[in-house]
């Protein structure tokens, strides 16, 4: 089932996993939103700066580390996903804490494996 997916931290750089896993969530048919430090393309999905309004987020996977998420903390929660996966390096407890207690679930996880073997 398509669950439409917040990248933070995308870049165009194709050498960077956030480019990897955009393209590969959308060949998997999920809908994808990227933010990134500075505006570009992957493929068909613009990424976008900023903290734009986005409804209906199911995943917000992350490619931050814990520093550069602070700026994003009440931006990501306000967004009420239901998951946020913390990719390898990203892992943060101070966020995890957080969005536990609004009920989010957390998990320290690689978006591209997940994929790969189907546990998206």
């Amino acid at each position: 089932m398509p669950k439409k997916t917040l990248v933070l931290g995308a870049s165009a750089n194709p050498q960077r996993y956030s480019y990897l896993a955009v393209n590969k969530l959308a060949a998997h048919q999920h809908e994808v939103v990227a933010i990134g430090k500075r505006e570009g393309n992957i493929r068909e999905t613009q990424i976008v700066t900023g903290t734009p309004e986005i409804a209906g987020i199911d995943t917000v996977t992350l490619y931050l580390n814990p520093v550069n998420q602070k700026p994003y903390y009440d931006y990501i929660l306000s967004l009420k996903p239901k998951r946020i996966i913390f990719n390898p390096g990203t892992e943060n407890d101070e966020l995890v804490e957080m969005a536990e207690k609004q009920g989010i679930k957390t998990q320290d996880a690689c978006t591209l494996v997940m994929l790969s073997t189907g546990q998206y």
